[in-house]
């Protein structure tokens, strides 16, 4: 079974328990069949690897996907339990394509697939298109049993920790103590591989996996689900705090005072770096992103290139540009020596290394690379998203100009603010930007009241 729904615009997300599921093993077999179709694998061309996170239901989906796999033909490398970076990872090792079983950080009854080519390459629009469109039709005919694939499992776990250790060294960090919110999911798994070693007191909660998520929410956009790292970091006195999402693939981070660190400056502090090691490197980043970012890239001679809000993008940019580094507001960090995909661990690694370096306090440190005041992302469920933006729009019309590459952004003289629809959820999302914190909460105030009026 398979509902349409699932199929968004980057990748599977839906209901997979109880009686509004919206896909189930049986559907997850199919899409296993329609990728190899819609792939054009075969025999001659290698394998697809998968992965899957800590969900109740990731175990039985997965399996039914390779099932599918196989069933056309086609082997599967199988890396087990692993963060989505760590599947990108396996991708670029093996150079195969890749499908990882996670909802990153939907409720725990949701689940999903995320997809890559070969080298953590993206896939299309049109492409997972093709696989919806392969998926709902009738499954093709068995073939002989000695045409089917065969499935392999492979952990690749130590592997993945010695190519992050590769790119960032933290062999000469001072001893940082360091919580980490694993929020039960996978960074629970990644974590000890990757830190264990390091020169760190490491203070992990929620590190055991579960994927029913019985701390809080997999979801470090949603301030309330940062409260018990921002705690665990007064408690401690500790130097700072890792977030980790469901998938680790995206990391917060909250400096020595508990207070959460805006991913635009992480993005800054980390192309800071980047351009450091090759000057006049591209930077990518997102429409969203804080203006600090293309100015630092611009004053510390870099090329800045900005995207529409997605991984799809992000990547598409990377590779075009063969640029050496990119973020978003979301916490989502791409590397190219990391196949150009996104990885929470290595970013986190680079935090520590510039916080390892140096006596400096975290908070003084990101001073230097944030110069606006940011409201953050501020999701609200509407009816019909399209009146909503326009209203907004009239209401702004004579103070404003208007870009709409990704959702509405309004332009003030000091100021901007963006509303875009989710990709993933039924929200509309808002972020605003301004000179001081003042005019930032008064335009979010502002726009809030008109979206949820």
């Amino acid at each position: 079974m398979i509902k349409p729904e699932i199929f968004k615009a980057n990748d599977i997300r839906g209901v997979a328990t109880g009686p509004d599921a919206e896909w189930d093993t049986d559907g997850a077999f199919a899409i296993g069949a329609a990728l190899v179709e819609a792939l054009h694998l075969g025999a001659a061309e290698g394998a697809l690897v998968i992965a899957r996170d800590m969900r109740l239901t990731s175990p039985e989906f997965s399996a039914a996907f390779a099932q599918g796999v196989v069933s056309r033909g086609v082997d599967v490398v199988d890396i087990g339990l692993a963060s989505t970076d760590g599947l990108w990872f396996a991708s670029g090792h093996l150079k195969l394509p890749g499908a990882m079983f996670t909802a990153s950080h939907n409720p725990g009854h949701y689940n999903g697939i995320k997809f890559c080519l070969a080298y953590a390459r993206p896939i299309s629009p049109a492409l997972l298109r093709d696989v919806a469109e392969r998926a709902m039709q009738p499954l093709p005919d068995p073939l002989p049993a000695d045409a089917v694939g065969a499935i392999t499992e492979m952990d690749l776990l130590r592997a993945y920790a010695a190519h992050l250790h590769s790119l960032v060294d933290l062999s000469g960090i001072r001893r940082l103590k360091v919580v980490a919110d694993a929020g039960n999911g996978m960074a629970g798994h990644t974590l000890p591989a990757v830190l264990g070693r390091a020169n760190l007191d490491l203070i992990g909660i929620y590190t055991d996996l579960d994927g029913s998520f019985p701390n809080h929410p997999p979801n470090p956009l949603v301030p309330e689900n940062l409260l018990d790292a921002r705690a665990a970091v007064r408690e401690h006195g500790a130097d700072l705090a890792l977030v980790f999402d469901g998938d680790a693939d995206r990391c917060f981070v909250i400096d020595e005072r508990g207070e959460v660190v805006s991913p635009s400056a992480i993005t800054a502090m980390i192309a800071s770096q980047e351009l450091a090691r090759e000057p006049g490197a591209t930077i990518v980043c997102n429409t969203i992103t804080s203006r600090s970012v293309p100015e630092l890239v611009i004053e510390r001679g870099g090329t800045i290139v900005q995207t529409k809000v997605g991984h799809t993008f992000v990547k598409a940019a990377m590779a075009e540009h063969n640029a050496i580094f990119g973020g978003e507001h979301s916490a989502h960090y791409y590397f190219r020596d990391f196949w150009g995909a996104d990885t929470g661990m290595l970013a986190a690694l680079h935090v520590l290394a510039m916080a390892g370096h140096t006596t400096t306090p975290l908070s003084e440190l990101v001073r230097g690379f944030s110069h606006y005041s940011e409201s953050g992302e501020i999701n609200s469920e509407v009816d019909d998203p399209q009146a909503v933006t326009a209203a907004v729009a009239q209401a702004f019309a004579e103070r404003a100009s208007f870009d709409y590459t990704d959702g509405l952004t309004a332009i003030g003289p000091d100021w901007w603010f963006n509303l875009r629809s989710s990709n993933t959820e039924p929200l509309i999302r808002l972020n605003v930007e301004a000179a001081d914190p003042e005019c930032t909460a008064k335009l979010r105030d502002e726009v809030l009241q008109l979206v949820r009026a």
